[in-house]
């Protein structure tokens, strides 16, 4: 009787690599970088020690990864895409915000703030590393609403508005904004700031 040969198994390591960085990404979010310790990534992804740092050989290089990757993944989905695809600033950034608002009051679990901007605060000052890719992240994010601004004053929807500047009043609005609700627990800071954005970037007359 023959004997059937057992299937080996398979090891992906980019999937579990994607699962660490997934769960980094929502402790940080949830508790903060220094609160979070390498043990508490293992047993939430449910991977051993020998893959987290094979992956990560330390937690400096794993909160790199989380903003370089996960965090940047987060500002693409959230803004830089949605705004690229709108057919005007304006309603491009009224669209985000409003978005973020309705998922906050859908949620019902708490607001826990801006991902990129909780590392901002919290990791800024303590390495070059963590600020130049924090930069990174704020200059894509800027550098896309800059453009979609320019597109609009360039097709004489928008006049008297520098698009640098107002990419900038953005990122800065929606940043304390998502502080504010983060410190009350509502979306109210959200909306309000939504609608100061959108009379900046009112159609020309």
């Amino acid at each position: 009787m023959a004997t059937r040969k057992r299937a080996k198994r398979t090891y992906d390591a980019e999937g579990t690599r994607q699962r660490i960085l997934a769960v980094a990404a929502d402790h940080f979010q949830s508790h903060g970088y220094h609160a979070t310790s390498m043990h508490d990534i293992m047993d939430a992804a449910h991977v051993p020690g020998g893959s987290v740092y094979y992956h990560f050989p330390t937690k400096k290089s794993l909160g790199l990864a989380v903003i370089r990757e996960a965090v940047h993944q987060s500002i693409e989905e959230t803004w830089i895409t949605p705004i690229r695809q709108a057919p005007c600033a304006k309603d491009g950034v009224s669209a985000v915000f409003d978005a973020v608002a309705t998922q906050i009051e859908r949620d019902g679990r708490g607001v826990t703030g801006c991902p990129l901007n909780n590392l901002a605060i919290e990791l800024s000052l303590v390495d070059p590393e963590f600020q130049a890719a924090l930069r990174g992240v704020f200059d894509a994010w800027t550098k896309a609403l800059a453009e979609c601004i320019q597109r609009d004053v360039d097709t004489n929807k928008l006049s008297g508005v520098d698009s640098a500047e107002a990419a900038t009043a953005i990122v800065a609005g929606f940043s304390g904004a998502m502080a504010l609700a983060k410190a009350r627990q509502v979306s109210e800071p959200i909306r309000v700031c939504a609608r100061a954005i959108a009379r900046l970037l009112a159609p020309a007359a």
